[in-house]
């Protein structure tokens, strides 16, 4: 099978050398970001996610003509290749627009829907997550777990809301009231793929979130589990990147947040 005999080594070497280069010119441009377009009455494009995509694209292109790709902005690029680099050149977009230092580069490689390999990268801290499948995951190359909390009473969550929150705001927050009192805090950073990340080294136990897209889902999930920890859907499902709605947690308070986020759902 080809997924057993691709070097995963000049994978990691593309996706790092397209994180430097975009991030630095996201870097350059943070405080004075052009919104380009809105994609939604809250959704907005930047100068700057356009910009970083073709960087990544690009180089990804040279390294690996033959693979699809998948992305944010330029949407889906077909390949000869059974696999597809999905990648997210600035997520976090409406933080980074206001200036606020919590985004991220995500960029994965799957076979189908098994992700292989993630990276979240963001420049502003200088923080570089990277996860390859069945050998760990790493913060800046040096190896990171999920915690040991096994309450939810002891456990700082994190979560966010989808863009078309407006049509669905009973529902959403149902759960982040039930979670608020269940749990020793929740906070909403902004950025999925830094949410997650923030679940493999144990800064957060539990995230759950709804209406995501693979770039936003894809790198981190790989880097969650790597780290010890477990993705399915709000229900306990199976969780690929094309799933409406996730939740990843620490393993040991899993199936406690799920009851918790659906204790409100109508079946």
């Amino acid at each position: 099978m080809e997924a057993r005999t691709l070097d995963l080594e000049p994978v990691r070497h593309t996706a790092l050398a397209a994180a430097r280069e975009a991030g630095a010119l996201l870097l350059d441009r943070l405080g004075r970001a052009r919104v380009v377009k809105m994609k939604g009455a809250i959704d907005l494009v930047t100068e700057a996610d356009l910009a970083s995509e073709k960087i990544i694209l690009e180089t990804i292109s040279r390294a690996f003509p033959d693979h699809a790709i998948l992305a944010e902005e330029k949407g889906a690029r077909a390949g000869k290749s059974p696999y597809t680099w999905i990648v997210d050149p600035l997520d976090g977009t409406t933080n980074y627009s206001h200036g606020l230092p919590l985004f991220a580069i995500s960029i994965a490689l799957a076979l189908e829907t098994d992700i292989l390999f993630g990276l979240v990268y963001n420049p502003a801290s200088g923080e570089l997550f990277t996860a390859e499948k069945g050998k760990g995951a790493f913060l800046n190359g040096r190896s990171i777990r999920v915690s040991n909390q096994g309450e939810i009473s002891g456990s700082l969550l994190v979560t966010g809301f989808p863009y078309n929150l407006a049509t669905m705001m009973d529902e959403l927050m149902g759960r982040f009231n039930r979670c608020l009192a269940a749990s020793q805090g929740v906070r909403r950073l902004g950025s999925a793929a830094l949410d997650l990340c923030f679940v493999a080294c144990g800064r957060f136990e539990g995230f759950w979130e709804q209406n995501l897209h693979p770039w936003d889902t894809a790198a981190g999930i790989r880097i969650v589990e790597e780290a010890g920890g477990r993705v399915t859907t709000f229900g306990l499902e199976s969780f690929a990147p094309d799933k409406k709605e996730i939740l990843a947690t620490n393993g040991r308070i899993h199936e406690l947040l799920s009851s918790v986020i659906t204790a409100g759902d109508v079946s």
